[in-house]
């Protein structure tokens, strides 16, 4: 991985600090609203503003990656949120201590929601600019290796600062990793090429369309992503409400299970970084998609909750090989100056598919037995990977190492 390999090395970091930050600051506002209010009404309207506005604005955030240099947009993104949240921290004391409180937190959500729809498809078209083709995958498992990490450790921090710190406190650290994650960002030099001519905004958002559209393979799996984060939901998202719900409802059963996920995960970005998945990437994403159904069939079967935390931690494993595999792909089969469109509606799947898995499934868990639903997606995962399996134009469209 000689191209660029300090360079890579830089950026990974940059980015591990900046969404060290991010993530305890989410977990705080959270946990705080909730402790604060016990309002399933806030923390939807929480959840809501950290998703719909990174949904909204990916489509534009996608031809900005493409239009303008990425690395300014990464830094802006991440200063715009940094001062936001600085802002937040110095009003907070003036701020009347009642709902207008929440509504701030919204309204900081939300911004922070913008900045990350901008980050996402910036950071992702960038990395085969510092990232030669051939080891894209084994990064890409490194850099999961290094968010599960960073994941795993977010809570326990978040937890520590809330409960001997302040909420400010736990606001404080995020500005100051952004800070940091954008003096080792200023230190990497990121090449870019202006276009002669640019058309309007809206007009380059439709020639991205247009481009996933025409470049099959780039549509159905940007489509495949976003069915698999939906499908997802009953086995991975809710998976403190399954086990609440069937083993336990303490803090030690939810936390247990969140720490068992975080270390598969762990384990499948090492397994993807020292592997590098099979020669052809499609068969490393289905085989983990499959995985991945089998797994929740399983885990929606077993009664033994140890049994289903050994399930719990392989599950881990075969999400990182879709996720890895999956922006891979994406990252290959991308010209460089349609990547940061073709990242802007990957980051649009994600952010429309969860929110509306969290609804539908939400919603038939107080209606159905959660294993059922478990054991329906798993099956459909399983569908959906052996449909792709038998259409040879996308299977075959990942060429062998």
């Amino acid at each position: 991985m000689k191209k660029g390999y300090s360079k890579a090395a830089l950026f990974l970091a940059s980015q591990a600090v900046t969404l060290l930050g991010s993530s305890i600051v989410q977990f705080a506002i959270i946990w705080y609203v909730t402790l604060e209010t016990s309002s399933g009404g806030w923390v939807a309207l929480l959840s809501a503003a950290a998703y719909i506005p990174q949904f909204l604005i990916s489509f534009f955030a996608g031809v900005w990656a493409d239009r303008y240099p990425r690395k300014r947009l990464i830094i802006a993104a991440d200063g715009a949120i940094a001062i936001a949240t600085l802002a937040l921290v110095l009003l907070l004391p003036q701020i009347p201590q009642n709902e207008t409180v929440y509504v701030a937190l919204v309204a900081i959500s939300v911004i922070r929601s913008l900045g990350t729809g901008i980050h996402t498809p910036a950071v992702n078209a960038t990395v085969p600019q510092l990232v030669a083709e051939e080891h894209l995958m084994k990064f890409n498992g490194i850099n999961a290796t290094v968010q599960s990490v960073v994941q795993f450790a977010a809570p326990a921090i978040a937890g520590s600062i809330l409960t001997w710190g302040s909420f400010r406190g736990a606001l404080m650290v995020d500005v100051v990793t952004a800070m940091v994650g954008i003096g080792l960002l200023g230190a990497i030099a990121i090449p870019f090429e202006r276009k002669a001519e640019t058309a309007p905004v809206f007009a380059e958002m439709q020639e991205g369309i247009r481009y996933a559209v025409k470049e099959r393979f780039l549509g159905k799996l940007i489509m495949l992503f976003g069915l698999f984060i939906f499908l997802c939901v009953p086995a991975g998202f809710l998976a403190t409400l399954f086990v609440s719900r069937y083993y336990g409802d303490t803090y030690f059963h939810m936390t247990l299970v969140e720490v068992i996920g975080f270390l598969g995960m762990m384990a499948g970005g090492l397994l993807i970084s020292t592997w590098g998945g099979f020669k052809r990437h499609t068969k490393t994403l289905l085989v983990g998609m499959a995985a991945f159904g089998t797994l929740a069939i399983a885990m929606g079967l077993v009664e033994n909750f140890y049994v289903y935390l050994a399930l719990m931690a392989v599950y881990g494993v075969a999400l990182t090989m879709v996720q890895t595999a999956s922006t891979t792909l994406l990252q290959e089969s991308s010209t460089p100056e349609m990547a940061g469109r073709i990242f802007g509606l990957y980051g649009a799947a994600y952010a429309s598919f969860l929110p509306i898995g969290m609804v539908v499934f939400g919603l038939l868990a107080d209606r159905t037995s959660m294993r059922l639903l478990m054991m329906i997606s798993g099956g459909l995962l399983i569908l959906m990977a052996a449909v792709m399996f038998l259409d040879k134009s996308f299977y075959r469209h990942s060429s062998e190492s």
